[in-house]
């Protein structure tokens, strides 16, 4: 049984129990979190990086955490941000390559032995490595995880319109290129 976000602060801030309502934060999160980053950055070992970076901020500033948002969706944007950090770090680790991270993520995606979507799966999956990293965000976060404008503008701190204009314009991209391989 899962506990609630509250309950589960409540514990945090009790002297003795922080480690069992971290714990128990980690067995609700640990997953969805793991996906929400392995969409961004596709490499399984730099995945599991980000996502115990992101527990170790979140029992960082756990008491920190003022509720003026949805629990997951702070814990939502921490890990967002050390996607686009490290998305970040490792296109300036290339600037002299002659290959783009897009094109490196791309090769790690077809290797992935845990990547084991089929011919279309694959197509949408390299389609969407070529958007740039927030529309691939605000795709990934609106066609896989189904989540609402409004929980993703709250993570991203972003107008619902501005969200919505690059859904349309990533959908619009990854059709075109799933168009073009086609014919």
């Amino acid at each position: 049984m899962l506990i609630a976000d509250q309950e589960i602060l409540s514990m945090a801030r009790i002297p003795g129990e922080k480690e069992r309502a971290f714990s128990l934060l980690i067995k609700k999160y640990q997953q969805r979190l793991y996906w929400h980053l392995r969409k961004m950055v596709i490499v399984h070992e730099d995945t599991d990086d980000l996502l115990q970076n992101t527990f170790i901020k979140v029992w960082q500033n756990l008491e920190n955490f003022r509720g003026d948002s949805a629990f997951y969706t702070w814990l939502y944007r921490i890990a967002t941000n050390e996607a686009l950090n490290h998305l970040n770090k490792k296109r300036a680790e290339l600037i002299n390559s002659p290959e783009d991270l897009e094109y490196l993520l791309s090769n790690r995606l077809d290797a992935d032995p845990l990547f084991s979507g089929d011919e279309i799966e694959s197509r949408l999956q390299k389609s969407v490595l070529t958007l740039p990293d927030k529309q691939r965000l605000v795709f990934n976060m609106k066609y896989y995880d189904d989540m609402k404008y409004e929980e993703m503008a709250e993570i991203l701190e972003t107008s619902v319109g501005a969200l919505k204009a690059s859904y349309f314009h990533a959908v619009r991209k990854i059709e075109s290129l799933i168009k073009r391989e086609l014919f």
